[in-house]
């Protein structure tokens, strides 16, 4: 059953993804799979295990264009030269957990959406949304939080 949640800003560092809308699925799981790799190059890491996915559904320019695959840190330091730092601010999420195959996450989004207009909130799609990936290494097998960026209907 999805909840609301109210997060706090957060600073990500990592792969920014950026390919024509039907390779997301094949990329994104590659470049998390470098970012696995590479986490010992990333300064104030948080938690190695838990990954982020980042991305503005409605973006108003191209460098909000794509998906970035991220950990969170505490403060910015030593960022690699081809990795990007991302500050997400306090936002009210929507969130519903996916556990299962990475080309069914479409249909897990479609039930949060249904969630959050019968339960009287607006999605913000030009806002920056979240996923957060408990467990990615199997595209098959995945544990991801699905965090819908919302306000209340006013």
């Amino acid at each position: 059953m999805p909840e609301v949640k109210q997060l706090p800003e957060m600073k990500l560092v990592g792969i920014r993804v950026l390919c024509p809308g039907d390779q997301y699925i094949i990329e994104i799981p590659k470049a998390s799979k470098r970012l696995s790799e590479r986490i010992d190059e990333i300064a104030n890491v948080v938690n190695p295990a838990l990954q982020y996915g980042a991305f503005v559904v409605e973006h108003s320019s191209n460098e909000e264009d794509g998906y970035w695959v991220c950990v969170e840190v505490t403060e910015f330091g030593g960022i690699p030269d081809d990795m990007v730092a991302l500050t997400i601010p306090a936002q009210m999420y929507a969130v519903s957990r996916h556990i299962g195959a990475n080309d069914k996450i479409r249909q897990a989004y479609n039930e949060l959406h249904q969630w959050i207009e019968a339960n009287g909130y607006q999605r913000l799609t030009a806002k920056w949304h979240l996923e957060a990936f408990h467990e990615w290494s199997d595209p098959a097998n995945i544990d991801v939080e699905l965090l819908d960026t919302v306000a209340f209907e006013v």
